[in-house]
């Protein structure tokens, strides 16, 4: 199978109205969020605030299998880019996605990966 064009034309219009959209968008930080999700620890804790709505770090340091100063590390960088939130209960931290777009984020590429496995 060739996944190459065999030869070199392009629809123009259509490359000029995408490529007007693309500009339009800001690509950089939709970019950066990805890569933020992209660690794996990181997507074991967002898919696990999926699972359940609010999880303290201690609870998250465990379901990740990881010590807590990792755990809050991974926190940070979650909160610093809008992916998680949390709430103080005393000495407590508690942890929730941000909002519902993450989540569905996480649960569309969970299907897309099993739709991949089973189709693959």
């Amino acid at each position: 199978m060739k996944d190459m064009c065999e030869v070199h034309l392009h629809d123009e219009e259509k490359v000029n109205r995408i490529q007007k959209v693309i500009s339009q968008v800001d690509i950089s930080s939709m970019s950066k969020l990805f890569k933020v999700i992209g660690d794996e620890n990181r997507v074991k804790i967002s898919y696990a605030l999926c699972e359940d709505e609010e999880l303290c770090v201690c609870d998250l340091a465990n379901i990740i299998g990881a010590s807590m100063a990792t755990t809050s590390h991974h926190l940070r960088t979650l909160y610093k880019h809008s992916i998680v939130k949390y709430r103080k209960e005393g000495k407590l931290a508690f942890y929730s996605l941000d909002d519902d777009h993450i989540k569905q984020l996480i649960l569309i590429a969970l299907a897309h990966q099993q739709e991949v496995r089973v189709d693959g």
